[in-house]
């Protein structure tokens, strides 16, 4: 029996309830006067709302809808602002993203070897816990944006700092991981350590482990690392929640969810203090991959355990999704996205390139006779498989392994998603559509920047970079696109990353070093990032019934815009600032309480 399916059907009855209260009934609220955009089958815009109990019971004009007042109805006059449905990041660890909130962050920066030096040198100097044994983490390292362009650090960068102390340093994308020496012997890390499935230890030119280890490979390193207290965990829960309810975003799917951080979540949620609907997919490891049986075992543990059944007014947990790893990331000097055809290598000089196909072409983690197993397996026991693909290869073989799913477990309810999708082949393009595969994508991304250009442009060629990133192009052909921060992969700037997707470029102060568009890839319009990041994020999750537009009988999670997506320049989209968000219809964060709620 599938438990998932029937908490959906429960929904239904829940709407279907609402949707037939008459017309007449009283609201709590109304917002009126504004620019309501709904996201509903038209993208209609209306000018009036009305909730009663945290559900919206009539949308319309303001006449329609002042049908709805009553002597205890608190109206809002939005004074012609936007009004639209809550933000739904399909994509996104917050958890990770908290942790950067509270400790040694270097903030994405692009800087010097030195300058990296430096800022790790003043945490160690600052932190009271600063010991022999202590280990220091360091978080949102932009590897890519090392100085001079090229350039990478290793564990004699860290070597050279004062302290005996174990340091770890994680990549802001989170495929890699720097360690120094005294970290690696810890680890019993040495010359002969093998590579793990699903990751690998790179080694200088002498042969010994150069202290970056790629994917699972940092799991070496993290296994030996003391377990964070679980107050820390809460703490980052927290912040990550705090800015979660500032740009808008009322229901996250954590992708990469662990025991600790559903615990954590699970103790926020306790407290009264969780401010978004809480979605979690936990990790199927390579290991664990290759034994579906006990893949689909420990899924339903965690499910047990921590999903909290049918949504409801008050933010929930739910478990019905798996996380798993086709590859890691195309960026240089990783190179570890899986690719039909092999990366290029420079072989000429700095001044004359000459690139040649080299003899890399990545690997994928988990190969189809491993792959296709296990996503039948997850998909029988009701969970949705979201994975991770970056290359052509890595995306091929999975909508590969979908494909034998479709087959063997016809059942429309498992909505699986590939996230990233950065280098796919334009043969595949279609099969999104023709699978019900959702590519959730990091918009952000679609730029020109250091880790597009100088990190990815020469490896691809020009016919891969010429379709890097092809939200519009997979748009074209029929894709269902939703959207994904991966915070902390990136700050999370959502309306940014909006900007973005509609323009292609940039912000206008790199355009110096970083003109133009990325490439020719057209851009999605404003209707469709807007809906990437509500109607589609939310059926990915199978809340499209219950939230991501604005209609009768949906929760009321809304937020208020200082200004109107649609009416200004596509630049400044970037610059948009959320007022108030409302989680059925209970305001959990204001910009600015004296006018963020209008007047009465």
């Amino acid at each position: 029996m599938n438990l998932f399916k029937l908490s959906a059907a429960a929904t239904l009855v829940i709407l279907a309830g609402c949707a037939a209260l008459p017309a007449t009934q009283t609201a709590d609220a109304i917002y009126r006067n504004g620019y309501i955009y709904t996201v509903d089958a038209h993208d209609s815009v209306q000018q009036s709302l009305a909730v009663k109990d945290g559900r919206i019971i009539a949308v319309g004009s303001n006449q329609e809808v002042e049908k709805t007042l009553a002597a205890s109805t608190k109206v809002i006059d939005l004074q012609g602002k936007m009004l639209m449905p809550g933000l739904v990041d399909a994509h996104m660890h917050p958890m990770d993203g908290g942790d950067g909130l509270r400790g040694c962050n270097l903030n994405y920066a692009e800087m010097t070897i030195a300058q990296f030096q430096q800022h790790i040198q003043a945490c160690l100097d600052a932190d009271e816990k600063n010991h022999v044994d202590g280990w220091l983490d360091v978080t949102n390292w932009f590897r890519q944006g090392l100085l001079p362009k090229g350039i990478d650090a290793n564990s004699a960068t860290l070597d050279s700092l004062k302290t005996n102390r174990p340091i770890f340093v994680q990549s802001s994308d989170f495929h890699s991981v720097l360690i120094n020496t005294r970290a690696m012997q810890l680890a019993g890390i040495t010359s002969g350590t093998a590579n793990p499935s699903g990751g690998s230890i790179a080694h200088n030119a002498q042969g010994a482990p150069s202290g970056i280890f790629e994917d699972e490979a940092g799991n070496l390193i993290i296994a030996v690392k003391p377990v964070h207290p679980p107050e820390d965990a809460v703490t980052s829960a927290n912040l990550a929640l705090g800015l979660l309810r500032s740009q808008g975003v009322t229901t996250f799917f954590n992708a990469l969810a662990d025991e600790p951080q559903l615990t954590a979540f699970l103790t926020v949620q306790h407290s009264g203090k969780l401010t978004a609907r809480a979605y979690f997919a936990p990790m199927i490891s390579t290991d664990m991959a290759g034994k579906p049986a006990e893949a689909v075992s420990y899924l339903q543990d965690m499910a047990k355990r921590f999903d909290q059944g049918p949504v409801g007014l008050e933010p929930t947990m739910r478990v019905q999704h798996a996380k798993l790893f086709m590859d890691g990331v195309v960026q240089a000097p990783a190179f570890t996205a899986a690719l039909l055809e092999p990366y290029l290598v420079n072989q000429g000089t700095a001044t004359q390139p000459h690139y040649v196909a080299g003899n890399n072409s990545g690997a994928v983690y988990l190969p189809p006779d491993v792959l296709n197993p296990v996503v039948v397996a997850i998909a029988k026991a009701g969970f949705n498989p979201h994975i991770h693909a970056v290359g052509d290869r890595a995306v091929r073989e999975a909508l590969d392994a979908i494909s034998v799913m479709r087959t063997q477990v016809p059942d429309p309810w498992i909505r699986p998603a590939i996230a990233h999708d950065e280098v796919t082949d334009p043969h595949d393009y279609p099969r999104f559509a023709q699978l019900n595969v959702t590519p959730v994508m990091s918009f952000q991304w679609a730029k020109p920047a250091a880790d597009t250009i100088e990190a990815t442009k020469e490896y691809l060629g020009a016919d891969r970079f010429s379709r890097m990133e092809p939200e519009g192009s997979l748009f074209a052909a029929g894709a269902r696109i939703a959207y994904g921060s991966d915070w902390p992969v990136d700050p999370l700037n959502e309306w940014f990353a909006l900007k973005v997707g509609v323009t292609r470029t940039n912000s206008p102060d790199t355009w110096g070093e970083y003109p133009g568009r990325i490439n020719a890839d057209v851009g999605l319009s404003r209707k469709t990032v807007i809906r990437a990041i509500t109607m589609n994020a939310a059926y990915t999750l199978h809340l499209e019934d219950q939230v991501g537009s604005l209609e009768v009988g949906k929760l009321a999670d809304m937020i208020i815009l200082d200004r109107n997506f649609f009416s200004i320049p596509e630049e400044q989209i970037a610059d948009i600032k959320v007022q108030t968000t409302l989680v059925a219809g209970k305001v959990v964060y204001t910009a600015d309480a004296s006018t963020a709620e209008g007047s009465q």
